[in-house]
């Protein structure tokens, strides 16, 4: 590359991995290089991470994509941070890890955060926070240990995010962002400010939160043994940054009033930037802040592309040796059986939540459910069902925004279903709505790049970042199918509301013998 070209690196730290991705003018990819983590899982409902392991992570991302673009110290303008939300660390006063990284994925608070939303005021505690009341918030996470493990919650110096975590041993300071924070359920958006009344009930105090500072608030001095092994001046602008999801919508574009931005990957989200602060009167949708004229309404599934990795492992042996014979990706066979069946999978319905499920339902408990199922359904027919659950969980959480935002004007879709244009075309078809398809694989880790380069005043306006974004595909719905798929959403609907007791009672049996 041109060794005079300025560059600026956006780093995305994610549930599974860490990628950094260094762009060079109009965001175009020079490098990228990822490290992966794993999940540790001691009892059923936990999920956790070393955050170490993910800080390490961090620096050889970094050190490695500075190496693959060969550029120097000089070229790098700035570093822009994206992260997943809702991770909570506690530490102690020297800085360390009395817990694991405990991630959003984790669901043995759903006591804590059922009595929240029953008994404690927890619906005026989201309207205030723009959090819903799950598991997977620190709210919740944080009652817990107050409930079972008193001691840590006295005992803790600070609580912490992976970022915040990060940034401590990159700076040895403890900020957080708005975007952040307003994640955590203990961060009133009205105020910009931590809530004095969750913070009572949690009985921890402010002492124990990180300084919270705007999405674009600049670090400079990074300690020096960092900034060697990176690759980096100390002295290098790295810009706080804010969460992977409303970065992902400046990264696909969908950064105007009325544009959605779709992402399935292992899990799901929709998304749509608002101007003003909006929740939801009945507790269905996110809120949480970007900039002071940026707030992104949606809401996140649990199930998205995890639900063919548990088809591929579980039960697609058959196909994994014959994608090995052919060639091809496992993934790509599974989807040409589901071409072979029509939409509705002639009759076979799949409500999607083998994770429990977050928006628009908020329900830890609910479970994966067939129905409909006949002597005539084969395997292709429950593959196409597993499919078009997804679809409908994701048009489910798309309508519950339309309620709170207005209309969606424009759909842009990325993630790894992104990949295939038949999974595509199914949740157009389901929609009833066109699809976008920008050419863009690193959504979140452009959108921390352009709010690092928004930030330094190197651009405008995040609406800048639409120029940089070419559209590579578009799907326009099938009007047979997309009326095939009203009835069956509608049946979707029914059961779920059906279910929804009997789902509590088999999450309890699951918890009692498992």
């Amino acid at each position: 590359m041109n060794r005079n070209e300025e560059v600026v690196i956006g780093v995305d730290i994610g549930t599974t991995s860490t990628k950094a991705v260094v762009f060079g003018e109009h965001g175009r990819v020079l490098s990228s290089h990822a490290v992966d983590y794993p999940i540790v899982q001691p009892h059923s409902s936990w999920a956790e991470q070393d955050p170490d392991v993910i800080f390490s992570a961090v620096v050889e991302s970094v050190s490695t994509a500075i190496v693959k673009a060969n550029v120097t110290s000089k070229q790098v303008k700035a570093i822009g941070f994206s992260a997943a939300m809702h991770s909570l660390i506690a530490l102690d006063a020297s800085g360390h890890p009395l817990t694991r990284c405990i991630i959003w994925a984790d669901n043995r608070s759903v006591v804590q955060a059922e009595r929240l939303l029953n008994e404690l005021g927890g619906l005026d505690i989201y309207k205030r926070t723009g959090t819903p009341i799950h598991p997977m918030s620190p709210l919740p996470k944080l009652l817990w240990f107050k409930e079972k493990m008193p001691e840590l919650l006295d005992k803790a110096y600070k609580f912490v995010s992976i970022k915040e975590y990060v940034l401590y041993r990159l700076y040895g300071q403890y900020v957080v962002d708005y975007s952040i924070a307003s994640a955590t359920g203990l961060f009133r958006l009205d105020t910009l400010d931590w809530d004095a009344d969750v913070l009572r009930l949690l009985g921890i105090t402010r002492a124990q939160l990180s300084n919270l500072v705007p999405t674009t608030h600049i670090l400079r001095g990074m300690k020096k043994e960092w900034a060697e092994r990176m690759a980096l001046a100390p002295d290098v602008p790295v810009v706080v940054g804010a969460s992977d999801g409303v970065l992902a919508n400046i990264g696909v574009g969908a950064v105007l009033p009325g544009e959605a931005a779709i992402t399935i990957g292992t899990s799901g989200a929709v998304r749509t930037i608002s101007s003003v602060q909006k929740t939801d009167e009945k507790g269905r949708t996110f809120c949480y802040a970007l900039t002071p004229h940026h707030w992104v309404v949606g809401g996140p599934t649990n199930n998205g592309g995890i639900l063919l990795r548990w088809l591929r492992d579980e039960f697609g042996g058959q196909e994994r040796e014959v994608a090995k014979k052919l060639g091809i990706d496992p993934y790509d066979l599974l989807t040409k059986y589901a071409e072979r069946v029509p939409a509705g999978a002639e009759g076979l319905l799949f409500l999607p939540f083998l994770s429990g499920e977050r928006a628009p339902y908020w329900n830890a408990n609910a479970r994966g459910t067939f129905f409909g199922i006949s002597l005539h359904h084969k395997r292709e027919h429950f593959i196409r069902a597993v499919m078009e659950g997804v679809c409908m969980s994701v048009f489910s959480v798309a309508l519950a925004i339309r309620d709170v935002t207005g209309p969606l004007s424009e759909i842009r879709v990325s993630g790894g279903f992104a990949k295939s244009p038949f999974w595509r075309q199914m949740l157009a078809d389901m929609m009833g709505k066109e699809l976008l398809v920008p050419e863009t694989h690193e959504a979140s880790a452009l959108g921390a790049a352009a709010l690092a380069l928004y930030a330094l005043g190197e651009i405008p306006s995040l609406d800048t970042v639409k120029a940089w974004i070419r559209i590579s595909s578009h799907h326009i719905p099938n009007e047979a199918n997309t009326f095939i798929y009203s009835e069956l959403f509608d049946m979707y609907l029914r059961l779920y509301e059906r279910l929804k007791g009997e789902f509590d009672i088999i999450a309890s049996f699951q918890r009692k013998y498992s």
